[in-house]
C-alpha cells in the first residue's frame, strides 16, 4: 500500500516565522544544546529541560523518567533529537497523552511541544491526525522529528522550546503551551468531573509552625476540657409557710 501524502494546509504568519532583531534578556527562552559537550551538571539541566518540554510541568513524575535513554545521551550513543523522540514515544507519555485524547488533540499537543509553535489552523490539525491514523503515534512523532522545520530550528543537538514567545512590542508574551493546551480537553474534563467546586463550612486559619502549641501545652487540652460536662447544682426551694420554726430552733436546757 502506498501511504497517503500529507494533507496540504496553508501557513500563517506566526511570530515563529517572522525574522526580527531580538535583544537577549531574561524574557528570552534559555536554549539547551549539546554542541559543546556539556559537563555533568549541564547534562542534568539539559535532560530536565527535555522532560519539561515534552511532559510539561504537571507530568513531571519520577515514574516518567527514562533512565536508559538518559544514560545513552550522556555517553554520546544518541543525540538530543533521539532523546526527544524517545521521550515522546515512551509508554508514560503515550499513556497520559495519546490514550486520553483524540487524534486532533494529540496532534496539537505534539506540534506545540516538538516543533515549538501552535498549529496553523484546523486543516493542519486534521492533516497530522490522518498521519496518526495511518502510521500510529510513533510514526507521527518520527514525521515531526524528520521534518525540515524541526531540523532547521533545533537540529540534532538542541532541546525544543516555545519559539518567539516573548515579543518586544508586547507588554505580555504568549501563554505557555502547558497552560494553553492542558492534558485533558474540555470533553474529557467533563467526563472526569472537572472542575470540582468544593464548599467549606468552616474557615481555616493558618498558624505558623513556631506558634503551634508544643507537647504538654494546656492549649492542646482546651477543646477536650470544653467537652467535659459537669453536673448542675440543684437548689431545693421551700416555702416559708411550711417551716416550723419552733421545732427547728434548738432547745437549750438549763
Amino acid at each position: 500500500m502506498v501511504p497517503l501524502p500529507l494533507l496540504s494546509y496553508t501557513t500563517t504568519s506566526f511570530n515563529t516565522r517572522v525574522a526580527g532583531y531580538e535583544v537577549p534578556g531574561d524574557e528570552q527562552p534559555q536554549i539547551y544544546t549539546a554542541e559543546n559537550m556539556p559537563s555533568g551538571s549541564e547534562w542534568d539541566a539539559l535532560i530536565w529541560a527535555a522532560y519539561r518540554q515534552i511532559f510539561s510541568e504537571h507530568q513531571m513524575l519520577k515514574s516518567n523518567r527514562q533512565t536508559f535513554l538518559e544514560s545513552q545521551l550522556k555517553f554520546g550513543q544518541i543525540t538530543v533529537r533521539d532523546f526527544i523522540g524517545g521521550l515522546a514515544t515512551s509508554a508514560p507519555f503515550l499513556e497520559r497523552n495519546y490514550q486520553t485524547n483524540s487524534n486532533y488533540r494529540f496532534a496539537e499537543m505534539c506540534v506545540q511541544r516538538i516543533l515549538g509553535r501552535d498549529v496553523y489552523n484546523e486543516r493542519e490539525k486534521i492533516a497530522w491526525s490522518i498521519v496518526i491514523a495511518n502510521k500510529g503515534p510513533k510514526g507521527f512523532i518520527e514525521e515531526l522529528l524528520n521534518s525540515d522545520e524541526y531540523l532547521d530550528n533545533f537540529g540534532y543537538d538542541t532541546v525544543p522550546y516555545q519559539r518567539r514567545r516573548i515579543l518586544p512590542q508586547r507588554n505580555m508574551g504568549e501563554t505557555p503551551f502547558n497552560l494553553k493546551t492542558p492534558r485533558y480537553n474540555e470533553y474529557h474534563r467533563t467526563q472526569l468531573g472537572f472542575p470540582q467546586v468544593i464548599w467549606q463550612t468552616s474557615v481555616r486559619r493558618f498558624v505558623p509552625q513556631e506558634k503551634q502549641p508544643k507537647a504538654g501545652d494546656p492549649a492542646n487540652f482546651l477543646a477536650m476540657a470544653k467537652q467535659v460536662s459537669r453536673p448542675a447544682n440543684t437548689v431545693t426551694r421551700v416555702a416559708l409557710g411550711s417551716i416550723n420554726f419552733d421545732t427547728m430552733v434548738p432547745y437549750r436546757q438549763r
